[in-house]
């Protein structure tokens, strides 16, 4: 029963993101099909992770200013005002968290869609060694029967038709057709030391992938904890809380800028190939060699067949 083929269906947010429309430098329309090795399409990746380290900027700024506003408003004002203040307070607190909140949980549904593909990717690669390895069992096994079995049958034949040339003459034919095979076999690539990198190249991801899902894991939660007591100091005005929280703001915005960096350099990076290419079967000298392939193959088959039916005639 042949495997199930697994096909990668790209989610609906993925394609979303792909179909928004993407900006160089210099503000102008950039293809948005994935090609990570041009240059274009490098400047639109840093552009986007512009406009997040401008918006998360304007945050801190907004926040220092409060702070500074906070610092220096005179404590005899009327209380018509500190109920006004207050409340605007508390609306801007309320706004401010549930922005925050929802950012965060993109950032929670990002890491966990990055993660269950990354995994797909240590599926494929698994399933890749899988088959190599079964190519190299099938032609192995394949090999050593042909070499012990088919020269036991070979010779139990001749006995059994030493009296009939033209038998006689057939088997040796087979037992050509035979060597002939088993010379093209001979040349079929051995993939051993392609499945050995493949399962390092598997272990490696995964090992990687644990640690970069678990940082980011660590990286929103700090987000969250940072969101949540910036809206409690809003709502308390409290100086101290608000200073702390701008200086964790400020260790958040360089920890985002950071994996936004090595994210996109990741993505962008040149990569040398980690799986050398099989060596190419050997070629039969001739004028046409795929032909002539073609034809002793189809012999061989012809042969055997003949040879089958002339041991079993019903």
């Amino acid at each position: 029963m042949p495997a199930a083929r697994v096909e990668y269906i790209a989610p609906w947010w993925v394609v979303w993101l792909h179909s928004v429309p993407h900006l160089g430098l210099r503000l102008q329309p950039v293809d948005s099909t994935f090609r990570p090795r041009d240059e274009s399409y490098q400047e639109s990746l840093l552009f986007l992770g512009l406009v997040a380290a401008i918006c998360l900027g304007l945050n801190l700024i907004f926040l220092a200013a409060y702070l500074v506003c906070a610092c220096c408003c005179r404590q005899n004002d009327a209380v018509q005002t500190k109920r006004r203040n207050s409340c605007c307070v508390t609306w801007t607190a309320v706004v401010a968290g549930l922005i925050c909140c929802a950012a965060v949980g993109v950032g929670f549904y990002g890491n966990s869609e990055t993660n269950d593909g990354v995994y797909q990717l240590i599926y494929s690669l698994d399933n890749a060694n899988s088959t190599f390895s079964g190519i190299d069992e099938l032609v192995s096994g394949t090999t050593q029967r042909m070499k012990v079995d088919l020269e036991q049958h070979l010779a139990r034949l001749s006995e059994i038709f030493a009296a009939r040339g033209d038998y006689l003459q057939t088997l040796k034919f087979i037992q050509q057709m035979a060597g002939s095979i088993l010379v093209q076999m001979a040349g079929v690539p051995a993939w051993r030391e392609v499945t050995m990198q493949l399962t390092e190249l598997a272990d490696q991801t995964g090992y990687v992938e644990y640690y970069r899902w678990l940082s980011y894991l660590l990286l929103f939660v700090l987000d969250l904890v940072i969101c949540l007591l910036t809206c409690l100091g809003l709502a308390k005005r409290s100086r101290c809380l608000l200073a702390s929280m701008l200086c964790c703001g400020m260790l958040a915005l360089l920890l985002s800028w950071t994996s936004l960096a090595a994210d996109a350099a990741a993505a962008v990076v040149r990569v040398t190939p980690a799986v050398p290419r099989a060596p190419p079967h050997p070629r039969p000298s001739g004028p046409n060699p795929g032909a002539r392939r073609t034809g002793t193959r189809a012999h061989a088959r012809t042969v055997l067949v003949f040879a089958g039916r002339m041991l079993h005639p019903h």
